[in-house]
């Protein structure tokens, strides 16, 4: 098996869509992705798993049905299963995602911002 390092900032260059999580690494039963965000995303709960949102460069706020969260660079955020959320970010922020395998990034809510299998970079 061999190990290598993961440059971010290279891997976060190889792409430019929003809300498309990209897959950089595997820990356990885990998934290190990235994604790029700007606007709005959806309403959605991931009912049997946390979510982690660190943030790479830039801004976003996580909004809760009862209260907003501005997490910026160097900061992140653990959005506990169950809880209905939303991120948004005025202008394009670059975060690190850790969830378990197999997480659909619109949680219970679908639509056509849905990855199922997200792409590994």
């Amino acid at each position: 098996m061999s190990v290598e390092k993961i440059n971010l900032a290279e891997k976060l260059s190889a792409f430019s869509v929003h809300w498309t999580p990209r897959i950089v690494g595997d820990v356990d039963d885990y998934a290190s992705k990235i994604a790029k965000l700007a606007g709005d995303f959806v309403w959605h709960a991931h009912q049997n798993e946390d979510g982690l949102f660190f943030v790479l460069n830039g801004a976003f706020r996580m909004d809760f049905r009862d209260r907003q969260v501005d997490v910026g660079t160097g900061e992140m955020i653990i959005v506990p299963r169950g809880v209905e959320h939303i991120p948004f970010a005025e202008e394009e922020c670059a975060v690190r995602l850790f969830e378990q395998r197999g997480v659909t990034n619109t949680g219970d809510a679908g639509g056509e911002l849905t990855v199922d299998a997200p792409e590994r970079i």
